[in-house]
C-alpha cells in the first residue's frame, strides 16, 4: 500500500512594490503635541476680550456722536457733543455735593437755635410746639434723590409684578388648560402701552387712596404702571420653563409620591430656573424703560419728572441736561441688568446655559 504525498507548502512573497503595502510598512507619523498654554496667559486673553471690545464700542460710539453733533443742526439748536454731556454729569454731582453741604450747615445752625429755643421756653412750649415753631430744614432734592426714588418705584413694581408672575406662570406650565384660558388675556393686555394704562390707573388710585393716608399717589400710579406693564415677560418665560421640565424629573416625583407644592420647591422650579431668571430680566428692564414714561405724567418725583421739568424750562443747556440723565438711565439699567446675571448665576448654579 503506497504511502500518501506529503502535501508542499506554498509560501506567498508580498509584493512590495504596491503602494498600499508600502503605506501600511512604513513608520507612523508622529502626533503633533499641543502646547496649553499657561493659566495666567489665558485669564490675561479673556480679560482682554472682557475690557478691550466694550471700550473699543464706546469709543467708536462717542467718535461717530462728536462728528454727528458738530454737523447736525436743528435751527438755532445743536445735538450736545459727549464732552458737553460730560460737563452736564459733572455738574449735577457737583450739585448733589453742594446742595449737601448747604444743608448740613443749615442742620447744624438750627440745631444750636432749637438748643437755645428749648433753654429759653423751658416749661412753656413742648418739643412738638418747638419743632412746628423752628422746623427741621429740608434738604434739596438732588439727583442722588431722584435716582433712589425711581429705583424705589420701579422695584416696587417689579416685586409685585414677579409676585404675580412667578406663581401664576408656575400653574400654567403645569397645567394645560389653564394656559389656554389664560394666554387670550395675556395676547391682549400685553401690548397695551404704559400711557394707556396710566390715567385709568391714576384714577382709581385717587379715588382708592386719601390724602391724609400718607400714601404718595404719584408713586403708587408709577409702581402699579410698571408692575402691570412688566408681569407679561415674567409669567411667559416661567410657564415655558416649567412646560418644558424634563419628563424624567416629573416621573422622579412620581415615584416619589411627591405633594403638589413639594414637586413644586425641589422638582420644578430647580429645573425652571434659568427661563424664570431671564422672565424676571426682561421684565425689570421693561419696568426701568416704563418708570420714565409713567413719572413724567403721574409726577413722581424720580428721573421721568426731572427729564419733563427740564424740557419745560428750555434754556440753553436743556439738550445736554436731557441727554446727560439719558445716560444715567441707561448706565443704572445696565447695572440692573448685571445684577440680575449675578443673582441667576448665584442662585441656578451648576445651570449648563450661557447668560447674555
Amino acid at each position: 500500500m503506497q504511502a500518501p504525498a506529503m502535501s508542499e507548502s506554498i509560501q506567498v512573497v508580498p509584493n512590495m512594490t504596491d503602494p498600499q503595502i508600502q503605506a501600511a510598512s512604513a513608520p507612523a507619523a508622529p502626533v503633533p503635541v499641543r502646547r496649553t498654554r499657561p493659566a495666567w496667559q489665558r485669564w490675561a486673553r479673556d480679560a482682554v476680550r472682557a475690557l478691550a471690545l466694550p471700550i473699543l464700542s464706546l469709543v467708536l460710539f462717542c467718535g461717530l456722536w462728536h462728528a454727528l453733533a458738530s454737523q447736525l443742526k436743528f435751527g438755532s439748536q445743536s445735538l450736545p457733543t459727549p464732552v458737553e454731556v460730560g460737563a452736564q454729569v459733572v455738574k449735577l454731582v457737583q450739585d448733589h455735593i453742594a446742595a449737601r453741604a448747604r444743608h448740613a450747615a443749615a442742620t447744624a445752625e438750627w440745631r444750636v437755635q432749637f438748643a437755645k429755643a428749648e433753654q429759653e421756653y423751658a416749661g412753656q412750649l413742648s418739643l412738638a410746639e418747638l419743632e412746628q415753631a423752628l422746623p427741621r430744614p429740608v434738604a434739596e432734592q438732588t439727583i442722588a434723590d431722584w435716582i433712589l426714588t425711581s429705583l424705589y418705584t420701579v422695584f416696587t413694581g417689579f416685586i409685585i409684578a414677579t409676585a404675580i408672575g412667578v406663581p401664576l406662570g408656575i400653574i400654567c406650565g403645569l397645567s394645560n388648560p389653564v394656559w389656554q384660558l389664560c394666554n387670550p388675556l395675556v395676547q391682549l393686555f400685553k401690548p397695551v402701552s404704559p400711557l394707556a394704562w396710566l390715567p385709568m390707573v391714576a384714577i382709581l388710585v385717587g379715588a382708592a387712596v386719601s390724602s391724609d393716608s400718607g400714601i404718595s399717589k404719584s408713586w403708587l400710579t408709577a409702581g402699579i404702571v410698571v408692575a402691570v406693564c412688566s408681569v407679561w415677560p415674567t409669567l411667559i418665560n416661567t410657564a415655558n420653563g416649567v412646560a418644558n421640565v424634563e419628563r424624567d424629573y416629573l416621573n422622579v416625583a412620581k415615584v416619589l409620591n411627591l405633594g403638589f407644592f413639594t414637586k413644586v420647591v425641589r422638582i420644578i422650579l430647580p429645573a425652571s430656573l434659568p427661563a424664570i431668571f431671564t422672565g424676571m430680566r426682561l421684565s425689570l428692564g421693561i419696568g426701568w424703560m416704563v418708570l420714565i414714561a409713567a413719572e413724567m405724567l403721574s409726577q413722581n418725583p424720580g428721573l421721568g419728572k426731572f427729564i419733563w421739568d427740564m424740557y419745560q424750562s428750555s434754556n440753553d443747556a436743556t439738550l445736554a441736561m436731557i441727554a446727560a440723565t439719558i445716560l444715567i438711565i441707561g448706565v443704572i439699567g445696565f447695572a440692573l441688568d448685571r445684577t440680575m446675571i449675578g443673582v441667576q448665576r448665584l442662585v441656578a448654579r451648576g445651570a449648563p446655559a450661557t447668560v447674555r
